[in-house]
């Protein structure tokens, strides 16, 4: 590990509970933007699992607040979207008169450091005033966020802050309230705003207050201004003397409906519990929690650019979800409105592997979103003439099918069951939950099983076809026996058939005699054929290799190489970044690594926008952050390189190489056992 610049060895020692050898180093554990140019700027998201803060260019704001399973219907598609509510830890500052603005001032960089999982934000004021800002979204208060800001004159100077709250145009109904909570001891402030989401279905509510460092309600007086029916804000003035720093600190909440009956009243509640538990035991219980975290790591040895790569894509993964919910992954996390906030399979493919392997518990939560939903699953394969269940390609709150009605996506891309069924048997093989398993994972898996033995036409042995569905390469649509569709079936017909018996319970036996003759069909010369009419077209993503990983179905070097150069050559370099995330993860378990190597940075590396290099879904895109990027990326460093592999004993290491000047990759924290790994060269 570097050493750190005494700077900024100052700063981390004097956090609470952070010992000497958990000093980071910002090589590694720090994403800088330094040349910020506002129109061709994607912000990073400050989240934890609830709420995502997305940074700005602008100084002292956020550019959206977005609530984790919160949606409702709003102009896109006619399909719910998920909720942009109220930006409620907008700061804005004058001084001596003068709006601070992205036109005055200099110097402007933001630092994510991603260890304390704080975005820290400066710029200074002319010759006037230095700003530094750090945001937190409160790891381990799911609905708080925390804003400090640090002023340093330079002159002596007379400054106007203000925590403005504002409701975006859909919110309706918006009511704005300004309090004091009087205490002998304290004064709080709280600024607060409740709207009702665009149909109504969901109130939501955002509180905040600003806390001073003056002990004993000594701080600056506070004054509420409404501006308009959708914005009002609550400021403060304060002079400064040349050389003198001063500290003031916004602590924030934001929630709905969803969460709470009463909505208003425990956004205030909560705000003002975090008021009187103070910033310093905020930030300690929230690095803490954090650091609990990091105790699941991926650490490389010999390349610091690849190692800060792999911490953020985990740090996305981590910061958008969390243990102890039912919320799942939008492929664009809590990164903004993409894909309208709905579940797909990148979850279960792409996002999930990484997290069952790291944070079991966090998988966990993704899982118990599938089995709540698990009834309109049902009704969904009823209207649809099949038994069980048949999980919608879009989910979103109610679990029904969220598609738009002109994405053939929604009625035809079937295999998202099965990807449903076979994220159970894997968490299931890592954790060995029986009580889980009896409770979730085998009813999911029971009535997977079930819609594949009704979906599948019988038409005599080894031809159990599968018409009429999309696959994994959506250019080509309404095709008969995909390869990945077809597969996974099979594989998650047999699974169920397991799952039954780890319980004591005897199996339907026609799920294994509908496994056992779904095709996978092939070309002459044994390449696997995509689909009955695939004859070489470009592809959008990895399909058929699939097969081989996560599958398993297709195995033996002959093979996985075949249709590893047949579909390598026909991949869409403009397609989604995951597919060339499969074909480096094959490749490194072929002991190719530096083939491998260079498909794994073609999965990530062209698809960094500025200024922080946040993964867009394509290469030179423009719609991050891509968590599913980011998954199939991990993926291919866990279970390509590294060499890791989830079977019915546990999570065992299979034999890999490491590319040149990797001097060693090691993992910690793997499993429900929190066991190490460790590849070396």
């Amino acid at each position: 590990m570097k050493h750190l610049t005494l700077p900024v060895l100052i700063v981390f020692w004097c956090l609470p509970g952070l010992q000497a050898q958990d000093r980071p180093d910002p090589a590694i554990w720090q994403v800088q933007a330094d040349q910020i140019d506002p129109d061709h700027y994607f912000g990073v998201t400050v989240a934890n699992g609830m709420i995502g803060l997305v940074s700005s260019p602008e100084p002292l704001k956020v550019s959206a607040v977005v609530l984790n399973g919160v949606y409702d219907h709003y102009g896109r598609g006619r399909v719910s979207n998920i909720l942009q509510t109220f930006n409620h830890i907008n700061l804005e500052m004058m001084v001596d008169g003068d709006p601070v603005t992205a036109s005055n001032v200099a110097n402007y960089s933001q630092t994510l450091d991603m260890y304390r999982a704080t975005l820290v934000t400066s710029f200074e004021v002319g010759d006037r005033l230095q700003v530094r800002q750090e945001m937190r979204a409160l790891r381990h208060l799911p609905y708080c966020s925390m804003v400090e800001v640090e002023l340093t004159a330079r002159k002596d100077v007379s400054i106007v802050a203000m925590n403005a709250v504002q409701a975006p145009a859909h919110l309706r109904e918006v009511q704005n309230f300004f309090n004091e909570i009087v205490r002998p001891h304290v004064e709080i402030p709280l600024l607060t705003s409740v709207a009702r989401s665009p149909t109504g279905k969901q109130i939501v509510a955002a509180s905040s207050a600003l806390w001073f460092e003056e002990a004993h309600g000594q701080g600056p007086v506070v004054k509420h201004e409404e501006r308009d029916y959708d914005w009002h804000d609550a400021r403060f003035e304060k002079h400064l003397r040349a050389g003198e720093t001063y500290r003031f600190y916004l602590l924030s909440t934001s929630l709905s409906s969803m969460h709470y009956d009463d909505p208003h009243n425990e956004a205030e509640r909560l705000t003002i519990f975090a008021y009187l538990e103070g910033p310093d035991r905020l930030v300690q219980k929230h690095e803490e929690a954090w650091r609990e975290l990091w105790k699941s790591d991926i650490l490389l040895e010999g390349d610091p650019r690849i190692q800060r790569d792999i911490h953020f894509a985990l740090y996305h993964l981590y910061s958008f979800a969390r243990a102890g919910t039912a919320l799942s992954l939008s492929p664009m996390g809590l990164s903004g409105l993409g894909y309208n906030g709905h579940v797909f399979w990148d979850t279960e493919l792409w996002m999930y592997p990484p997290l069952l392997v790291l944070q079991p518990e966090i998988a966990r939560s993704l899982l118990e979103y599938r089995y709540e939903r698990l009834d309109a699953a049902r009704q969904n394969a009823f209207a649809h003439g099949y038994r069980g269940a048949m999980y919608p390609w879009e989910s979103a709150e109610e679990g029904s099918e969220d598609t738009p009605v002109w994405a053939l996506t929604g009625p035809f891309q079937h295999h998202i069951t099965a990807d449903v069924g076979w994220a159970c048997w894997k968490y299931y093989q890592v954790t060995a939950d029986r009580q889980w398993l009896a409770e979730r994972g085998y009813p999911i898996l029971r009535e997977v099983a079930d819609f594949w033995a009704s979906r599948v036409e019988r038409n005599g042995p080894g031809r159990y076809d599968i018409k009429n569905v999309i696959g994994a390469n959506e250019y080509q649509e309404n095709i008969d026996n995909n390869a990945f569709t077809n597969g996974m079936a099979r594989t998650v017909l047999r699974y169920a058939a397991q799952a039954a018996r780890e319980l004591g319970l005897e199996p339907d036996p026609d799920w294994e005699q509908v496994a056992d003759n779904i095709p996978i069909l092939q070309f002459a010369d044994g390449t696997t054929r995509e689909n009955a009419t695939y004859e070489g077209e470009t592809i959008k993503q990895a399909d058929v290799n699939l097969l081989a990983y996560p599958l398993d179905l297709i195995s033996g070097e002959v093979a996985i190489r075949r249709d590893l150069e047949y579909y390598g050559a026909r991949m869409d370099p403009r397609g989604p970044a995951m597919g060339f995330s499969v074909l480096a993860t094959l490749y490194a378990r072929l002991q190719e690594p530096e083939k491998a190597y260079e498909l794994f940075l073609q999965s990530y590396r062209p698809n960094e926008v500025p200024p922080f290099g946040v993964l867009a879904e394509t290469a030179n895109g423009t719609n991050p952050y891509f968590a599913t990027g980011a998954g199939g990326m991990l993926q291919a460093v866990i279970f390509g390189f590294a060499g890791l592999e989830v079977t019915d004993q546990g999570i065992v290491q299979l034999p890999a190489r490491l590319p040149a000047g990797w001097k060693s990759l090691r993992l910690t924290g793997v499993g429900s056992e929190e066991a190490s790994f460790q590849r070396k060269e």
